[in-house]
């Protein structure tokens, strides 16, 4: 693309949350593997909408069509951390009726009487469509894990229940890509700050938050548990710096676009004699 600042090194390589991984050794300010400014990191947003369009009006055509791809992105991160964004200036780009976005919220008690998966495999995409869950399955062992409502041998059987959930997936078609939009705690503080100093924004407080900012770094704890638990070969997790919003938009773009390039996905072949009804519709 003429002009336009692209990333020197993929966020799938740049951002996996591989072995030896370490959270605390990434710097929520930094832009990995890229080395362009806001201006730059918006450019690059805009001129990928089009392709990421395409590809998903792609996949929206291979489901109508019989075919059983589909991509869901898991998003997931502490409050204030830009998920909103993401959906808004990323997702938003792509056509909403190939799109399922879910908000999972704390449990009902129908959803408690359940194994924690049943909720979500209630939640997944069609074929042919882009999942976005907003939060999801790993509520199960982040919370859990920091407030003590599960034991560690309950953990476990969690965190291989997520692996043998996410494998199976991959098997029947779906790519999935886990994101984790990482900011700082100084970060969160000025972003809930903002909240509160424009009345437009209120009503994204809770006065809840506090409670769990409280549990920072148990929190950063059972994040760190989580990569190294079930960041697996066919859905590894991917740590995205988010202090800079444009950073982590243009990051959650990329690895969508190789998500859905990696389908190798063409347009549908029709049974119908496509110049015979064009003649047909110029005679109308």
């Amino acid at each position: 693309m003429a002009g336009v600042v692209e990333f020197k090194q993929h966020p799938s390589e740049a951002l996996k949350a591989g072995a030896g991984f370490d959270l605390a050794g990434v710097d929520p300010d930094s832009t990995p593997g890229y080395t362009g400014k806001k201006a730059d990191g918006q450019a690059l947003l805009d001129a990928q909408d089009t392709r990421l369009a395409e590809l998903q009006e792609k996949l929206f055509a291979h489901g109508k069509f019989g075919g059983t791809k589909r991509v869901l992105l898991i998003l997931q991160a502490t409050d204030t951390a830009g998920k909103g964004g993401i959906v808004s200036h990323v997702v938003g780009a792509m056509d909403p009726q190939g799109v399922q976005l879910t908000a999972f919220k704390a449990p009902t008690d129908e959803e408690k009487a359940h194994d924690f998966l049943w909720r979500i495999e209630k939640e997944l995409p069609r074929a042919g469509m882009v999942g976005v869950f907003d939060r999801s399955h790993y509520e199960d062992v982040l919370i859990h894990r920091v407030h003590a409502w599960a034991d560690a041998e309950e953990l476990e059987r969690r965190y291989a229940a997520i692996n043998d959930f996410e494998a199976r997936l991959a098997e029947q078609g779906t790519s999935v890509v886990k994101v984790m939009l990482h900011i700082s705690r100084d970060e969160q503080k000025a972003r809930l700050l903002d909240r509160l100093d424009d009345p437009g924004k209120h009503w994204k407080y809770s006065t809840g938050d506090l409670a769990e900012r409280a549990q920072w770094e148990a929190y950063q704890e059972a994040y760190a548990v989580a990569f190294e638990k079930t960041s697996t070969a066919s859905a590894p997790w991917h740590v995205v710096p988010a202090n800079k919003k444009w950073y982590a938009r243009i990051a959650v773009q990329q690895l969508l676009l190789e998500a859905l390039e990696g389908l190798d996905l063409q347009w549908p072949k029709v049974e119908f004699d496509v110049a015979a009804e064009r003649a047909l519709v110029l005679k109308s």
